[in-house]
């Protein structure tokens, strides 16, 4: 019997098929559906099963402060069709803010909704490890509340009228010596306190003993592997509970580099924020700016020269192959062949960097994506070096990387077969990029929803189909000869013209509204949740990480296999604690 394919996003009515329970957003330059709480986990199901919109993408929460309303905003997209997004919002008041998880439904719900408890305070019933997952256990509030402030509170939007317009430039510190610069909370001595972020950590672990098949008991250990630990990929903590040197369950803790960077978006203005998204996935900063200029001119509806927008994919293309290069010489790191295999990767990687300081003026914070456009147009010089390294230079260090390392015995003994995530958990866990294309299912926003000019190019999405380290591995070179192509079809149709719309800005203009742009970045979907309330300042400003969701499975792959291996599948993930912890 054939099945009728799944309804669009326009076609899609969810306020008819939930009469009186989900309605149409009514507010102005806002879209998608407010949905009851108490029926929101029915129609996402329904969003799942009937519908096909079987990828939770994003959830972000939202503090409207005077309404005295929490929100949550999900993304949902159907990964076999492609497309725009059906969003579904639930409201909860502030003052007891409660909503049900869909972690039952969608299980890559659960560091978002997390993170949502972390920093806003709302409560997800149904969760099953509702734990703050940024800030430590004990923290004395919300910190992304409207109505949160640190001890060297200022104001809630820059330019402060200390430093403007009068140019006295001085930091917060200076003003805030160290022992002043806490507040704790009311009533709090350190007499009879316990420190309360050990003990929910180890809380969720097993323990006792397990009967090995011999019939011995074997006691149950845990132990740490960071946050000071060099296979962790920077200030990362895993903590392992094994049977002998078996993974019996595997909590990821992270935070350590968390700095509010979503709060610090909400007092820049728009565009003071371009050169905050290069701190995020610091080795991927020109896609980390496309992400965000491209959210702004959503709500300006800005229309971007021909010119800029192949520089843009250039940049991006440049970027992909940039962090790949990185990527694959430190999975051989944590592999074992220490730095050899990894400097020969490395040293292509510099040649790329050359090119973004001629047209950035920087190598890895670029700064560049402005919007409407770019900053600066390539010099003569730094095209014949793209030319150079597109045509030449980068297909031949590919070859040759592929030489010793695809059918390298010792790669395939340590990475196939490890670290296995199957097509249905890659979906359910709302894993992106190459983490979800090497488990066979062959997503790229490039081409389910093309953004800028990627709809003029011919290119193949790149995937692989086991699932495990080694199709990491492989579906990340497959990309870098993608790239390639891109970049060359990039050079022939260049054209000439205009690199900004309208005048270079110092202050940008942004209609009141709210908007989400995704990009495929090299670690997967990044997005931006932007809503402008007419001010010079974003209200909310909000970041899906890939590298954050995509640690969302690490526990459950890790399970059953040895702890030289949990270096092996965090290095094939790919993350950057940047990105991370925010």
């Amino acid at each position: 019997m054939a099945v009728a394919p799944a309804p669009s996003v326009t076609e899609l009515k969810l306020d008819q098929e939930f009469s009186g329970d989900v309605t149409p957003d009514g507010r102005k330059a806002y879209s998608g559906y407010a949905v009851k709480p108490e029926k929101l986990v029915e129609v996402a199901t329904a969003l799942r099963d009937r519908y096909g919109f079987n990828y939770l993408s994003s959830a972000t929460a939202v503090d409207y402060l005077e309404p005295g309303q929490m929100e949550m905003v999900y993304n949902f997209y159907n990964i076999n069709a492609g497309g725009p997004a059906i969003m579904l919002k639930a409201q909860t008041p502030r003052d007891s803010a409660v909503l049900p998880s869909l972690t039952g439904v969608f299980p890559g719900a659960d560091f978002q909704e997390r993170e949502a408890w972390d920093l806003y305070g709302i409560k997800f019933t149904g969760h099953p490890n509702l734990r703050r997952i940024l800030m430590w256990e004990g923290f004395h509030g919300h910190p992304m509340r409207k109505d949160w402030k640190e001890a060297y509170f200022e104001e809630d939007g820059k330019p402060f009228d200390a430093r403007w317009p009068g140019g006295e430039v001085y930091r917060s510190e200076e003003n805030n010596p160290f022992g002043h610069n806490v507040v704790y909370p009311e009533g709090f001595t350190l007499e009879g306190w316990h420190e309360e972020s050990e003990r929910d950590i180890y809380s969720v672990l097993p323990t006792g003993t397990e009967s090995t098949e011999a019939g011995l008991q074997s006691d149950l250990v845990t132990v740490n592997l960071g946050p000071q630990h060099p296979s962790t990929h920077g200030v990362f903590r895993i903590v392992v509970t094994l049977d002998g040197e078996t993974i019996v369950k595997l909590e990821p803790v992270m935070g350590y580099l968390h700095r509010n960077h979503e709060k610090i978006g909400e007092r820049n203005t728009f565009i003071q924020n371009i050169p905050f998204t290069d701190r995020l996935d610091y080795l991927s900063s020109m896609c980390n700016n496309h992400g965000y200029v491209l959210a702004v001119e959503k709500l300006q509806a800005a229309k971007v020269p021909e010119r800029a927008e192949y520089i843009r994919v250039l940049m991006d293309e440049l970027t992909r192959i940039c962090n790949h290069l990185w990527a694959i010489g430190f999975l051989l790191n944590d592999l074992g062949a220490f730095f050899t295999p990894a400097l020969y990767l490395i040293k292509e990687r510099e040649l790329i960097l050359d090119v973004f300081e001629a047209v950035a003026g920087s190598r890895m914070m670029c700064n560049y994506m402005r919007f409407g456009g770019v900053a600066r147009d390539i010099p003569d010089d730094a095209y014949a070096k793209i030319k150079e390294l597109v045509l030449e230079r980068l297909p031949r260090a590919i070859d040759e990387m592929e030489a010793y390392l695809t059918h390298n015995e010792i790669i395939k003994a340590r990475c196939v077969g490890v670290g296995i995530l199957s097509p249905q958990d890659a979906i359910a866990y709302s894993t992106a990029g190459p983490m979800l294309r090497a488990s066979g299912i062959p997503y790229d926003v490039r081409k389910a929803e093309p953004y800028g000019i990627y709809d003029r190019f011919d290119f193949n999405v790149a995937v692989t189909y086991t699932g495990d380290i080694y199709d990491r591995y492989y579906v990340r070179v497959i990309e870098m000869r993608e790239s390639l192509k891109i970049l060359q079809q990039c050079i022939r149709d260049m054209p000439g013209g205009e690199i900004q719309a309208g005048k270079s800005q110092y202050q940008a203009r942004v209609p009141a509204g709210e908007a989400y742009s995704r990009v495929e970045n090299p670690k997967g979907e990044l997005g931006y949740y932007v809503i402008s309330n007419g001010k010079a300042n974003p209200y909310r400003y909000h970041i899906r990480a890939p590298s954050f969701i995509n640690l969302t499975p690490f526990g459950k792959i890790c399970v059953g296999h040895k702890v030289a291996d949990v270096v092996a599948i965090l290095g094939s993930i790919d993350i950057v604690l940047g990105e991370v912890d925010r």
